[in-house]
């Protein structure tokens, strides 16, 4: 008999809160959490300013296999949702 099947497209996302993390770990702990995550899994990105250099490597890195939208954008609060496809 086959295992349970889940629908991970509808799983609450996996919540990164990065200003918990020391700056000079940030950048291989996100790519670490976001290598972790499966093909419709999301991680909600928490920071305390709007990562652009972060986020231009990510797209180096991962092309269109990560999804970006932000859901919060503004002074001391950025959220960032990283859909992995």
């Amino acid at each position: 008999m086959a295992g349970p099947v889940f629908n991970l497209v509808n799983q609450a996302p996996h919540v990164f809160d990065a200003r918990g993390v020391a700056k000079r770990f940030r950048h291989a702990a996100i790519f670490g959490a976001l290598d972790a995550l499966r093909p419709g899994e999301t991680m909600r990105f928490l920071n305390d300013h709007d990562p652009l250099p972060l986020l231009e490597q990510m797209r180096t890195r991962y092309g269109d296999t990560v999804h970006m939208a932000y859901v919060e954008r503004g002074s001391g609060r950025v959220v960032i949702d990283f859909a992995r496809r």
